[in-house]
């Protein structure tokens, strides 16, 4: 059966990527036009969020070198420990809502001090992987498209954030600790 998966997963974005132009020949759709038309507006796009891309890494930039995260990892400590949280994945769990690469770099730091299958390895893995960069998605994305009333997407975001920072703490924990 893992075979099977394996053979569709190496053979779905080659076919797709087939598929899709062969499928638009048939319905009369010219692909290269329409190609050239959604790269114009992909540009476009592009361009429009590149100034709330550029504030967001700003106010990362100034967040951890200013030591705010230090101040507050440090801060937070105590309850970290009494929660069974190593404090070595706090930092990870304070950066990923801010920036996915960031955090990423804070985790591949993580893994490669402690090794990946140690229990903060594999604690900053899952929370790499079950956590979303809530701030990145509402500056980002709702900046592309024009939304300036971020209304309880931003409560909702962290707290999605929190659930799965915990869930991933207590199932490393349950499982490996």
């Amino acid at each position: 059966m893992g075979s099977v998966f394996r053979e569709v997963s190496l053979w779905a974005v080659p076919a797709f990527l087939f598929l899709v132009p062969v499928y638009a020949f048939f319905r009369g759709v010219r692909v290269y036009e329409a190609f050239i038309r959604g790269a114009e507006e992909g540009f476009g796009i592009a361009v429009r969020i590149i100034p709330y891309l550029v504030a967001m890494m700003m106010a990362v930039s100034i967040f951890r070198q200013a030591g705010a995260m230090d101040l507050l990892s440090h801060v937070l400590g105590p309850v970290f420990r009494a929660a069974r949280i190593p404090a070595e994945v706090v930092p990870l769990a304070l950066m990923r809502p801010f920036s996915g690469g960031g955090a990423l770099g804070v985790a591949a730091e993580l893994i490669n001090s402690y090794g990946p299958d140690s229990l903060i390895g594999r604690m900053a893995s899952t929370m790499q992987g079950s956590t979303d960069t809530t701030f990145f998605v509402l500056t980002v994305y709702f900046g592309s498209v024009g939304i300036k009333q971020y209304r309880y997407s931003l409560a909702v975001g962290l707290i999605a954030d929190l659930t799965t920072f915990l869930a991933s703490v207590y199932i490393v924990n349950t499982v490996f600790g």
